[in-house]
């Protein structure tokens, strides 16, 4: 009301008597010469003032839209005329992030199935498959000076919110969450960046020893440098604290192998770090080493939330069936969920994988291990079983997790890089201390990452893929490999080259963006109240 008011003035009359009144009018002889350039003069320096209030300054090539940096653009006529205008109602404004992808490059929604375009040559899925990455051959390089400023002007990457009663308030900038609706996270490149990691080097008791190789002596630590950059947005760094209070009286479950427990252990450093008081982050049953038990729980007390890991590497169930001799053996049971799945069902976010342990030497073959029902398969061919166990866990997801309440993710594989052996003949990768450079050198996509495909297609509930395969198959710098322990056996010690570990990743590394991408997606569910 106060600006019009003072537009008010002008027309009301008050000003006009004060320019017909005074003395510098009094060479005109009659009232209504003296009106008529009284009003002409009042006209012009209108149109003069608001010309001026309303132009944009040239000082707008600032790529970053602070406070400070928006006001600057205009005359400070403006706030002559208006006072009133606070700085709250520019404080929120946020950074455009990234520019859109091509119409190619959206990401599209199959049969309620959240899935991304691929169309490389090295990762090839069927016609009908809507999944994937982009073409181009990604360089892993520096930032450059722009790449930085963008970094950090999307650090913050909400517009700030006051935390009452677990509600966040303000929500996630819409350019933000625009940008990343709109950009396959999955196709991008590994760029330096000094101001990573996200947690300083040995500075987590909580992660694993196999996966800590600072404190296993690892002596390069350029592999903890580099931050995952897709091509077509601008990812946001993982807030800490942020992300807790999105988590704020929730359930946030892994289920899977140890690749999962690799993407746990990463996240409970990154939201412990972001923490004053790290005594209120505990596990439920005070435990301090995560590979003997069948599940773990952290809970992170001032938040009312928890972090949990469930160890399921097939997703279906271990069994035991009786031979023709009436001796017990080993099967899966690809019929049946997991034992432990009731307990993590009505949880807030489920992020499940498998596939590592279907490369092992009785799964790959498949004779008398695969069991349905009573009967026990001869012999089964593992691409076969593999569906079949994913199609088990899709129908188990359909009936007992709640869409409504629930959302539910799939992270997909991750790459090895042994070489000159597998796992268990002698493959190496300790020398490797720089990703691939050269997309040629890439594998092929994932024959078994083309079966969840079809699965996530077929099922009713919104499971959104987390296709971190290509990715991953850059850093073959990231592994352990023999920074996997501090203390070898004796048969270790005589061969110590023969024993390393080129699947899983040292931390801080490779996991520590997947948890950035999974804290994107939530960024956009929550900006669509999936969380609510």
């Amino acid at each position: 009301m106060a600006d019009i008011t003072k537009y008010a003035a002008i027309n009301g009359g008050t000003m006009i008597s004060d320019f017909g009144t005074t003395k510098y009018f009094s060479i005109f002889s009659t009232k209504r010469k003296t009106a008529s350039f009284a009003y002409g003069f009042i006209f012009v320096f209108t149109v003069f003032t608001l010309f001026f209030a309303f132009t944009p300054s040239s000082s707008n090539s600032s790529s970053i839209y602070s406070d400070e940096s928006y006001r600057s653009h205009f005359s400070p006529i403006y706030y002559y005329f208006f006072p009133n205008s606070s700085s709250s109602e520019t404080h929120n404004l946020q950074p455009h992030v990234g520019n859109h992808t091509k119409d190619g490059d959206i990401m599209t929604h199959t049969n309620n199935a959240t899935i991304l375009p691929k169309n490389d040559k090295n990762y090839t899925t069927p016609s009908n498959s809507s999944s994937g990455l982009s073409k181009g051959s990604p360089i892993i390089k520096n930032q450059t000076e722009s790449e930085k400023q963008s970094t950090i002007g999307v650090t913050n990457t909400t517009k700030n919110f006051t935390a009452e009663k677990g509600v966040v308030q303000n929500s996630t900038s819409d350019d933000l969450v625009k940008s990343l609706m709109n950009c396959d996270l999955f196709d991008g490149i590994w760029v330096k960046d000094e101001s990573y990691p996200l947690y300083k080097p040995g500075s987590c008791s909580l992660i694993d020893e196999q996966f800590n190789c600072f404190l296993n002596g690892r002596p390069d630590n350029e592999y903890h440098k580099l931050k995952w950059k897709p091509k077509g947005c601008t990812l946001p760094r993982l807030d800490g604290s942020h992300m807790l209070e999105l988590l704020r009286g929730k359930r946030l479950v892994f289920v899977g192998d140890s690749l999962n427990r690799n993407m746990w252990e990463s996240l409970i450093c990154i939201l412990r770090n972001s923490l004053k008081d790290q005594k209120k982050v505990y596990e439920e049953f005070g435990r301090h080493h995560f590979r003997t038990e069948a599940s773990y729980s952290f809970v992170f007390e001032d938040y009312k939330c928890t972090v949990e890991f469930f160890v399921s590497p097939f997703l279906v169930q271990e069994w035991e069936a009786a031979d023709k001799n009436g001796t017990k053996k080993e099967t899966l049971r690809l019929d049946i969920i997991e034992g432990f799945a009731d307990k993590y069902r009505n949880a807030d976010i489920i992020v499940f994988n498998t596939g590592h342990w279907w490369t092992h030497e009785k799964t790959s073959k498949g004779k008398d291990y695969y069991q349905e029902g009573s009967h026990v398969y001869s012999e089964l061919n593992v691409m076969e079983a593999f569906r079949k166990a994913l199609t088990t866990w899709g129908r188990w997801v359909d009936k007992n997790v709640n869409p409504k309440k629930s959302l539910v993710f799939f992270r997909g594989y991750s790459a090895s890089h042994f070489s000159g052996g597998q796992w268990n003949s002698g493959g190496q990768c300790d020398h490797e201390t720089e990703p691939i450079k050269i997309e040629t050198y890439l594998t092929p996509y994932p024959p078994k990452m083309t079966v969840l495909e079809k699965v996530l297609k077929g099922m009713k509930t919104n499971v959104t893929y987390l296709n971190v395969t290509r990715m991953t198959d850059y850093r073959k710098d990231g592994h352990p490999s023999i920074y996997r322990k501090q203390h070898l056996s004796d048969e270790e010690a005589k061969s110590p080259l023969s024993f390393q570990d080129c699947s899983h990743w040292c931390l801080p590394g490779v996991p520590d963006a997947w948890n950035e991408i999974l804290y994107a997606q939530l960024l956009v569910k929550l900006n669509q109240k999936q969380l609510h």
